[in-house]
């Protein structure tokens, strides 16, 4: 096959063995790669209702045909796992360079099962496996790893994929981390990793992988340039120079993010306090370098090198727009120093800063809310904007030192262990929610809640850009359905095959499905281009059906759907309607309307869904 390396590892950890699977032609027309795959074979080879840390849990790495056969901005890799946060599928994905690598290593993925006697690493070299102690390697920080690998193998290039200290504890919001700076971060895959006392994926190889055609590979990278340079270049011009941290002040001003843990508004903040975190502020005092993920001419990330101030740090990654957010407005602060600091804090640990970054947020609105005393956290004076306090908690929360033990686990299990502090809390199914505020963007309210990974920003729908649109548009839920359903299917096929959520900006659907049939080989009709969507989003869908998951279970806070509605700011007096939202976009899917069910018909209508029909109608 064109675009595939055909091989699919599984290994297990127990007993250090492996085995190598060809990839079926089938398998990869239905599913493609990325999310899509991952949640395919994780639905087929891990027994329902497994206990997230039990040996016969998995966790997978899977890259996408666009990793390493040229298109432009191909280059992210899906780990896929059960979540320990929701209980049901995670899908997290990263880019930098690992993705690409690992498919030269000789596999399109690589899945892993039991648990490890003492920590190790799998090491793939161009086909070959290799399980190495890494006992030496558990404790450290994922940058002090990746140093301390590479040199071990005398090769600077390898690909490396670990965990640091918040996956070993086991932290609901441990990342994996690549490329020092990339983060496969939402869900706890980190901590299911650590779990297998796996402590990182090395790979290396010379596996070179063809596209079918590459002439039309080539024909169909002009053809991006020629619309990056259309009317979407001032979106592309200002993620090639600041990154995604370039949006921040535009979208605290049109209410997209998030302020003073979603009660606020740009109302409470100066515009000062509005400009200086952006990156165009930033990359004055700190930027050193631009960074690139593989085979992308955006380049949206930057090296970072902090000389002065509290917290020196000799280079970081440029804090993403998420970063900048949970650090900055969402505690109302605007030291950047501060917003540096704590984005490197969880890089070096392995901790999602979406997650630590609201949960430092719920703490604060307790703290100043009486909720809790200035005893019962550590004695740091959690007030609103103390930039202090607000890195020294986020230093406890990464070494899980004091009350960042229990704060590891997340807001809500923190909540719990407390038995108070429910009513600041924010979330879709126990895991933090990103910086896109469906008070402005209704449809993300319907993504949040029942998306098979909840609390996601990049999972399509109506997506953030909906947000743009009129108001009486957007607030208009009569007749969403087809256009969610739409955006899912076209963001899980960009997905699926390795593509970042930056390459739907402008660009028409139809660029997308041209490179998977000049990469792949394979013709996909309008309608098998919609399937293989439709297919991905019920295949992950159906895992947690099959973990006994409903409609009900799924969970969203009111306030950040406008229960009770703001009462200033580009969004007051807005509720928006999730389950009207959610009624369109089942419909239109063919699921029941009670339990999110798909119905027979729906699932035979798309195909390559028959175990699902198995477990789902085998009495019937």
């Amino acid at each position: 096959m064109f675009g595939y390396a055909g091989k699919l590892l599984f290994v297990d950890l127990s007993n250090r063995t492996f085995e190598v699977r060809d990839l079926d032609e089938k398998t990869a027309r239905d599913y493609v790669g990325g999310l899509s795959l991952g949640a395919k074979i994780l639905y087929d080879e891990m027994p329902a209702k497994t206990p997230v840390f039990a040996p016969e849990s998995m966790i997978g790495f899977v890259t996408g045909v666009a990793n390493g056969t040229g298109p432009f901005m191909g280059g992210r890799y899906t780990v896929v796992s059960k979540s320990p946060v929701t209980g049901g599928f995670n899908d997290a994905s990263s880019g930098g360079t690992f993705g690409p690598l690992l498919k030269r290593a000789g596999y399109d993925a690589v899945f892993f099962k039991g648990i490890s006697e003492k920590p190790v690493y799998v090491f793939i070299d161009d086909g070959k496996v290799e399980f190495r102690d890494a006992t030496h390697l558990w404790g450290k920080t994922t940058i002090e790893l990746e140093k301390a690998i590479k040199e071990e193998l005398g090769d600077p290039k390898v690909g490396i994929a670990s965990i640091g200290p918040g996956g070993e504890n086991l932290s609901n919001m441990a990342a994996i981390m690549n490329d020092e700076h990339r983060a496969a971060g939402r869900g706890g895959s980190g901590a299911v990793m650590g779990s297998k006392k796996l402590k990182a994926l090395v790979v290396r190889g010379n596996h070179r992988v063809q596209a079918h055609d590459k002439d039309a590979v080539v024909a169909l990278n002009k053809e991006v340039a020629e619309w990056h340079k259309g009317p979407v270049a001032p979106v592309y011009e200002m993620f090639t120079n600041h990154g995604t941290g370039g949006a921040y002040d535009s979208s605290i001003i049109n209410g997209d993010t998030s302020v003073k843990n979603w009660l606020g508004t740009a109302n409470d903040l100066t515009e000062e306090q509005i400009k200086k975190p952006t990156s165009q502020e930033q990359d004055k005092l700190f930027k050193i370098k631009k960074y690139s993920c593989h085979a992308c001419p955006v380049g949206c990330g930057a090296i970072y090198s902090v000389k002065d101030g509290k917290w020196p740090i000799e280079e970081t990654g440029r804090p993403e727009y998420e970063t900048d957010a949970m650090f900055g407005s969402m505690v109302l602060n605007d030291d950047v120093y501060a917003i540096n600091q704590c984005n490197f804090l969880c890089n070096e640990y392995g901790l999602d800063t979406i997650s630590v970054g609201a949960t430092v947020a719920w703490l604060m609105e307790c703290y100043n809310n009486g909720v809790f005393t200035k005893d019962e956290i550590d004695g740091l004076d959690l007030t609103w904007g103390n930039a202090d306090a607000i890195v020294a908690m986020t230093e406890k929360i990464c070494k899980g030192e004091g009350i960042g033990k229990i704060l590891q686990a997340g807001s809500v299990a923190a909540a719990k262990h407390f038995n108070k502090g429910f009513e600041a809390l924010v979330h879709a199914s126990g895991i933090e929610i990103p910086q896109h505020d469906p008070r402005w963007s209704p449809g993300l309210a319907r993504t949040y809640k029942y998306d098979p990974t909840p609390g996601r920003h990049v999972k399509g729908g109506l997506s953030i850009h909906y947000g743009n649109h009129p108001p009486e548009i957007k607030y208009d839920y009569t007749n969403t359905g087809e256009r969610d359903v739409n955006g899912v299917v076209y963001t899980e096929a960009l997905y699926a095959a390795g593509f970042c959520t930056m390459a739907d900006f402008g660009l028409p659907p139809e660029i997308h499905i041209k490179f998977l049939t000049a990469v792949t080989g394979f013709v996909y009709t309008p309608e098998e281009a919609r399937n293989l969507g439709i297919r991905s989003h019920t295949i992950r869908h159906a895992f947690n059906l099959r973990e006994g998951l409903r409609r009900k279970d799924f969970t969203i806070s009111d306030r950040i759907v406008g229960v009770p509605p703001l009462k200033e700011g580009p969004t007051a007096g807005v509720t928006v309607d999730t389950e009207m939202i959610a009624d369109n976009f089942f419909k239109e899917m063919g699921w029941n309307l009670e339990d999110a069910v798909p119905t027979k018909e729906s699932l035979e209508r798309v195909g390559g869904l028959e175990n699902v029909i198995k477990d789902l109608y085998a009495n019937v």
